[in-house]
């Protein structure tokens, strides 16, 4: 039985994490929420009040964290020194300390190797925003899934509704407008498709129709029922 990887990157509100994760279930595969490790970082350095720009202060907390990813029930949850963090780790603060502290070097340095390592030993659904093109560039599927930042904030803001955290569409709109910049102008591993990835545009799809599409890509290219 030989693994697969299928590599899943876009932008911030794509919905990335819920079809990779679905994907995941219906291919037999672990799924890994890159996003939910880089969170679990910028959770702290928010805890800690750091400065998450300052690349110093952010690498110098490094050494004293324990990042652990576990799985419950085939649902990954994140621990931080010993602490199931899944939860907090999604307060709308952390995703601003997040955006900070993912563009600092030595942070997806310090996280590369956890997410090779799970993909060495296992078929993996992962996603994030440098996975093609950094964490797993000969990845046999890889995917680039987007959507109109109008489309992203509507259901961004939805998710928030329903978590008891509100915010109007307009803030969350900016949010999102800002975090693409961040994201596409960093130094470190900007968000772009890599060369070899399907685009899939999800803005006037529904999740069913989104996550069909998905499953048929990674059909298509990856060979899936040899490889599992």
């Amino acid at each position: 039985m030989s693994i697969i990887r299928i590599a899943i990157d876009g932008p911030s509100g794509a919905g990335k994490s819920t079809l990779a994760q679905a994907a995941a279930a219906a291919l037999g595969c672990i799924y890994v929420d890159t996003g939910a490790i880089y969170r679990t970082i910028g959770l702290h350095i928010w805890k800690c009040g750091a400065d998450p720009a300052n690349t110093e202060a952010v690498a110098a907390e490094l050494p004293r964290l324990q990042v652990e990813l576990r799985y419950e029930n085939s649902r990954q949850r994140m621990f931080l020194n010993g602490r199931d963090v899944t939860e907090e780790i999604r307060l709308p603060e952390v995703s601003q300390y997040t955006s900070s502290v993912s563009a600092i070097p030595a942070v997806r340095s310090y996280l590369l190797e956890m997410q090779r390592e799970l993909a060495r030993t296992h078929s993996v659904v992962m996603d994030g925003r440098d996975i093609g093109t950094v964490v797993l560039p000969d990845a046999e599927v890889k995917i680039f899934l987007t959507a109109s930042a109008q489309a992203r904030a509507h259901r961004r803001m939805l998710e928030l509704e329903r978590r008891g955290t509100p915010q109007p569409y307009e803030e969350v709109l900016r949010e999102i407008e800002e975090r693409d910049w961040r994201d596409t102008h960093r130094s470190a591993a900007p968000l772009q498709q890599a060369a070899d990835a399907v685009l899939l545009d999800t803005t006037t799809l529904n999740f069913q129709e989104s996550l069909d599409a998905l499953l048929k890509i990674v059909q298509e290219r990856g060979n899936v029922h040899e490889a599992i």
